[in-house]
């Protein structure tokens, strides 16, 4: 599919507040792929695709998760909702025919983060977590390390999620954890 089908398909699958939401993260992506010399076709496509499994009801994405042997820990079962970024990495693929590994891969992890990041997914995940709608406490200073910073921009996205979540009193998934110990070793030449 061409750009202008995907992003009609999308428009009729996902909720209008959603598809403004991936617009603007394509806005966002477009912007920093540009700011950290990442092909901003692959930033662009991938920030399209990155919630394109948003608008499945959590059975959904569980079934279609066992079906496609994604690993569902027990984070994701209890919160089925973090199957959105893996499950639609296997959707790209399969309804969009996007099979360029470095994309599913950005939008497998954009939700949660993961070790060993590509500049790819820390540009869709703080692309979306920054864009343009998006107002919580702590967001203004993340876009504006995000300028010159992508690591210590994605870092203290990770942090931000990681207390917010904490003190909702939800589920923390160990692959946020595990994105931003790694980013924070790297950094710092940590061993």
């Amino acid at each position: 599919m061409n750009w202008t089908d995907i992003e009609a398909d999308l428009k009729k699958i996902l909720t209008p507040k959603r598809f403004r939401h991936t617009m603007n993260v394509v806005e966002s992506a477009t912007k920093l792929a540009h700011t950290f010399g990442c092909d901003p076709d692959q930033a662009r496509l991938a920030a399209l695709l990155h919630d394109c499994a948003k608008n499945l009801t959590d059975e959904q994405q569980l079934n279609y998760a066992q079906q496609h042997q994604i690993k569902i820990d027990r984070v994701s079962q209890n919160d089925p909702q973090l199957l959105h970024g893996p499950v639609g990495s296997i959707l790209a693929g399969e309804r969009y025919g996007v099979t360029e590994t470095a994309i599913q891969n950005a939008i497998y992890c954009h939700t949660t983060g993961c070790k060993h990041m590509s500049s790819l997914d820390k540009i869709i995940y703080l692309a979306d977590y920054i864009e343009k709608d998006r107002s919580f406490p702590g967001v203004d200073a993340i876009r504006l390390i995000a300028e010159t910073d992508l690591d210590q921009a994605t870092i203290m996205a990770l942090t931000n999620s990681i207390c917010h979540v904490a003190q909702t009193g939800a589920l923390i998934h160990k692959r946020t954890i595990d994105a931003r110990n790694d980013l924070i070793i790297k950094t710092k030449k940590l061993r």
